[in-house]
């Protein structure tokens, strides 16, 4: 084996046998669109990085068990090191498996995580085989790319804050003996919060350097890897200088004075650091991950972070502060900070064509066979998105619906096509007051997986409905199921909207023209919750219940001339018109 191109002395590190410390910021490929991974780059060095960090993500790479590699689009992992290189920047490349990263399932596949015996980040042969098939066909592609090959990559992590999860150190060494014996030979890193000595023990491995999480605290943070790590470079691998936001909540910020002066007292004391995140950009589509403490809180689209480049790759006010710092500390381009982006604004939509959601639903052909009860979308292999299930109401009168263990996450109930209540995860419902009209009647529940959680011990937690359905105590046995992943809306029976407010979840479509594209904010006043789609791209959920106001539309989804819009709103409305805006609005900012 040949030696690392980054090595680690007493106290710092040494690249190619010199003296080097990394200043690094944390940006993920995943959630940028590709067309714009070189400008985000190019910021990066100008701030002063010589380095970005990037999770990997399982759950996109390898979306079913015996699926190759996806390598496309967003997931163009190799064209992105091919890019950093270009810029000159090194890579920290944290694979693994799981990435936490406010992620759907934490990278995790559904797929794995739906096995009920399975122990997760274990060295239960069931999760170590399922990684080493990965790692089979994740690493062959990204060797080129390792600094032993002349390419940008000059460390990779083992797991991910593993400490704050388990103490299996026979786990921890299958991990870097996976890493290893595939062909990976540069520098090895763990990372744990530095606010737990306990976490810093059972997330590390003799002989793979130590590094630590936190944002603020600096000399007690670095003081507390020390006392683990009596000798070799102090590194914080994630400074936090921003936070993400649930849906429900106020947006986090945090102030850019106060997070410079703290990574000027790292870099003053010698210390390495990773920017976490530098940019944070978007939860596109369906990846927004969520938490569950005491009750489940999904995480919104926007990963703007409050970091240095705003989710739409502007340079805020911590990107000047934090130039100014490392100025200090390092050399910095003899450049000009990159200036504000063009953005579109006062384009108004009219969605004038429709398409009820429910009758498309059960005309697609992803219907399951009958089953008694119904099932967990985990049970017919739906990764995320939506579910309908049908079954009837043996008699009519007013009654008592029961969901057994609740719904995951969020359930509408229809009954011959009226809406007659939602279930949230959140709220821990269970149950659902309704009048029958007719014996034989059709109930409807239309299920949203809002986000798998991403960090503790609820990975996996199953969605759809959970168990059996009754009535005044009384099994509804009989289920249809209608899949929804909604990865392909071509099929969707567009008709001209008739003039009659909507009153059940539906397909709206759109057209509007655009000269030059550029980035820009959809705003969507009037309008409740759903998912929303810029010429087949997919942008992400809304929901007026905030935090987010606007979703982030890069420019590269925009063509010049006509363009769609379609918005799935699942509750009733009366607007018909979608606005774009020049201006991000994240919501009310948290005291």
């Amino acid at each position: 084996m040949r030696s690392p191109a980054l090595t680690t002395s007493s106290d710092g590190f040494l690249l190619h046998g010199e003296p080097f410390r990394i200043i690094s910021g944390a940006m993920h490929y995943f959630r940028i669109h590709p067309d714009l991974w070189a400008d985000r780059l190019r910021k990066a060095r100008l701030m002063g990085l010589n380095t970005v960090e990037t999770y990997v993500p399982w759950n996109l790479h390898q979306p079913d068990p015996d699926s190759d590699l996806v390598l496309d689009g967003l997931l163009d992992l190799p064209r992105y090191l091919r890019l950093a290189h270009a810029e000159g920047l090194h890579v920290l490349l944290r694979p693994g498996p799981y990435i936490c990263a406010e992620w759907d399932g934490g990278g995790l596949p559904s797929w794995l995580t739906s096995d009920p015996d399975i122990r997760l980040r274990s060295s239960d042969p069931r999760f170590t085989d399922a990684l080493d098939r990965y790692l089979d066909i994740l690493l062959p592609p990204l060797l080129p790319y390792m600094a032993a090959n002349d390419g940008p990559v000059i460390a990779v992590q083992v797991e991910n804050e593993y400490g704050a999860y388990g103490d299996d150190t026979a786990y921890l060494k299958h991990v870097h003996q996976a890493l290893r014996s595939r062909g990976v030979e540069e520098l090895l890193f763990t990372c744990d919060q530095a606010g737990s000595a306990h976490h810093l023990a059972a997330g590390s491995l003799p002989g793979v350097l130590s590094t630590a999480t936190f944002g603020g605290r600096i000399e007690e943070s670095l003081k507390a890897l020390r006392a683990h790590m009596p000798e070799g470079p102090l590194m914080c691998s994630e400074f936090w200088i921003g936070w993400f936001d649930h849906w429900g909540e106020e947006h986090h910020v945090r102030d850019a004075e106060s997070a410079a002066a703290d990574l000027d007292k790292l870099l003053a004391a010698g210390a390495s650091v990773n920017i976490y995140m530098f940019h944070g950009g978007t939860n596109f589509g369906f990846t927004n991950g969520a938490n569950h403490d005491q009750c489940y809180a999904p995480i919104v689209t926007s990963y703007d972070y409050d970091a240095a480049l705003t989710e739409s790759g502007d340079p805020g006010p911590k990107y000047h502060a934090f130039r100014e710092v490392i100025a200090r500390h390092a050399p910095v381009p003899d450049e000009p900070a990159p200036a504000p982006a063009p953005r579109l604004s006062g384009i108004t939509v009219e969605l004038d064509r429709r398409a009820p959601l429910l009758p498309y639903a059960t005309a697609l052909d992803t219907s399951l066979a009958r089953s008694e009860h119904p099932l967990t979308m985990e049970e017919f292999g739906q990764r995320s998105g939506y579910a309908l299930y049908r079954t009837t109401l043996p008699e009519a009168g007013d009654g008592l619906l029961h969901f057994t263990g609740g719904v995951g996450d969020r359930a509408q109930v229809f009954v011959d096509g009226a809406p007659v209540g939602v279930l949230e995860r959140e709220r821990h419902d269970e149950t659902l007051p309704l009048r029958v009209p007719r014996p034989g009647a059709t109930l409807d529940v239309l299920v949203e997986n809002m986000g798998g959680v991403n960090y503790g011990p609820r990975i996996g937690a199953a969605k759809g409905l959970l168990g059996p359905v009754t009535l005044n105590g009384t099994a509804l046995l009989g289920w249809d199921t209608h899949r929804l992943p909604l990865a392909d809306l071509s099929t969707v029976p567009f008709a001209p909207a008739e003039a009659a407010p909507v009153t059940v979840p539906a397909f709206h479509h759109g057209t509007f023209e655009v000269d030059t594209p550029a980035d820009t904010f959809l705003s969507l006043p009037g309008w409740t919750k759903g998912q929303a789609w810029i010429n087949g791209f997919h942008l992400g959920r809304y929901w007026n219940r905030g935090p987010q106001r606007t979703l982030y539309v890069p420019g590269p989804v925009l063509r010049a001339g006509a363009n769609d819009l379609v918005l799935l709103e699942l509750n009733a409305t009366t607007s018909s018109r979608a606005q774009f805006t020049d201006t991000p609005d994240l919501g009310p900012v948290k005291p």
